[in-house]
């Protein structure tokens, strides 16, 4: 139940706060096996070298191209409307879309580097049918054509990595084992600047939402589940890498 305008929460906020997606929220982003084999330090590198594989998969070809439809998707105001007094988001929109492609491009680089030095092979797996879920749902949203729910796709799917490996990087501080690739990738999805980026895509989400009517609170509702369900599913579950070696 849609209780968003009359309290003045944001949509973000509400999303967050939901009973009804607390649990599943806990499972995508900490009480998964995978998870917790991460925050404890003890993840085989072979599950580690599986789920990274489909992680560049997301980040190299889905992210991309969701990106970029959803910049085709901006409705720019004319220049004969530039003195209305009506929000015009487009700008902001733009703006955090671009810092999103170039972000990405460097994450990409990224996990080739990083896979190169701890000796991890990228090349080996087969594609999991939870990362083909995710990103056949990227592209339904945005094939759909609705920027606000792209947006809060997008935020909620940076959202939900931010606060993964935020908890795996806090958990493997406390944790007195040598360097590893799991710990420089923890240490690189938890960074301050990627939380004033998590931070501001809020913002703009909340901004979008806060003109927009209670149905539209509803359908974000279901987005959010949505990323919750398909997060929860782009963890491996133990030994599966067994199975999906080329």
């Amino acid at each position: 139940m849609v209780q968003s305008h009359s309290t003045g929460s944001t949509i973000t906020s509400h999303l967050l706060s939901l009973s009804s997606t607390s649990s599943l929220y806990a499972r995508a982003t900490k009480d998964h096996p995978f998870l917790v084999s991460a925050a404890n330090d003890n993840l085989s590198t072979g599950l580690l070298s599986l789920w990274l594989s489909q992680d560049r998969i997301y980040a190299a070809q889905a992210y991309p191209r969701f990106a970029g439809a959803l910049i085709s998707h901006i409705p720019f105001r004319p220049p004969t409307l530039s003195a209305s007094t009506a929000p015009d988001y487009s700008q902001r929109v733009l703006k955090i879309l671009v810092f999103a492609l170039q972000n990405v491009i460097r994450e990409v680089g990224f996990f080739d580097d990083t896979s190169e030095l701890w000796g991890l092979d990228l090349g080996q797996w087969r594609e999991r049918k939870g990362t083909r879920d995710y990103t056949a749902e990227m592209a339904r949203i945005f094939g759909s054509g609705k920027l606000e729910e792209g947006m809060l796709f997008l935020w909620a799917m940076e959202k939900v990595y931010f606060d993964v490996w935020t908890s795996v990087n806090d958990s493997l501080t406390e944790i007195q084992n040598p360097p590893s690739a799991l710990r420089s990738l923890a240490r690189n999805w938890s960074t301050a600047e990627f939380k004033v980026f998590v931070d501001d895509l809020a913002d703009l989400v909340d901004d979008i939402y806060r003109d927009l009517g209670p149905d539209a609170w509803t359908l974000a509702e279901d987005v959010w589940r949505r990323v919750l369900e398909l997060e929860e599913g782009f963890w491996p579950a133990a030994r599966e890498e067994e199975d999906l070696a080329v």
